[in-house]
């Protein structure tokens, strides 16, 4: 596993012209401009949990709406997580997190796998947080898990505020990537699977 594992991609498409620079051996430093201003919070508390350092800047089609914003984001995010990550050579793997905010409480389980899936099980008691629409975190998290051929479970167990909700789901995430992503002294730069290969 090499010391520091960057990556920066750009994606320009009909819709949305995305930058994206990630560093997975970071400090949690961000600065990120979607915007769609709740979702740039989320993505700033993913960053400073995850231990990453992430720069973003995304520039959409908002006069419709913040779908193809929010979802283009989370493919970039995948493509530059599953390049910053190379090989996965002595690499934890798996990551499992539960994150209370209040009387919310999420529970993210990760397995870096090269097998791409999203469980989603998490309902918002409104449609909107500010101007952004609940539904979009669902596609952003499928999106990057499916970009970054990762296996995430999101499951919220308990919670009544859809702030408190997003933010204990993206924390838990945040959480469970940075144990999965962090190194195994025992693995000696072996890729963590009977395979041979993630």
């Amino acid at each position: 596993m090499s010391e520091t594992r960057h990556a920066r991609l750009h994606r320009a498409t009909s819709e949305t012209d995305i930058t994206l620079a990630l560093t997975l051996d970071g400090h949690g430093r961000s600065v990120i401009s979607s915007g769609i201003g709740f979702f740039d919070h989320m993505l700033a508390a993913l960053t400073k949990h995850a231990g990453f350092d992430m720069e973003l800047e995304a520039k959409g089609d908002l006069h419709i709406d913040g779908h193809h914003t929010v979802e283009d984001v989370g493919i970039v995010l995948g493509q530059t997580f599953r390049q910053a990550i190379g090989d996965k050579r002595g690499i934890e793997r798996f990551g499992h997190a539960l994150v209370p905010l209040d009387e919310a409480l999420c529970e993210a389980v990760v397995d870096i796998s090269g097998r791409p899936y999203l469980a989603w099980n998490v309902v918002f008691p409104r449609e909107k947080i500010g101007v952004m629409d609940t539904e979009l975190f669902e596609e952003f998290f499928r999106a990057f898990a499916m970009s970054a051929q990762i296996a995430l479970h999101l499951t919220c167990k308990s919670g009544t505020n859809a702030h408190h909700i997003a933010e204990s789901g993206f924390k838990a995430v945040a959480r469970a990537l940075k144990i999965a992503v962090s190194g195994d002294p025992r693995a000696a730069g072996t890729i963590p699977s009977t395979k041979g290969v993630l």
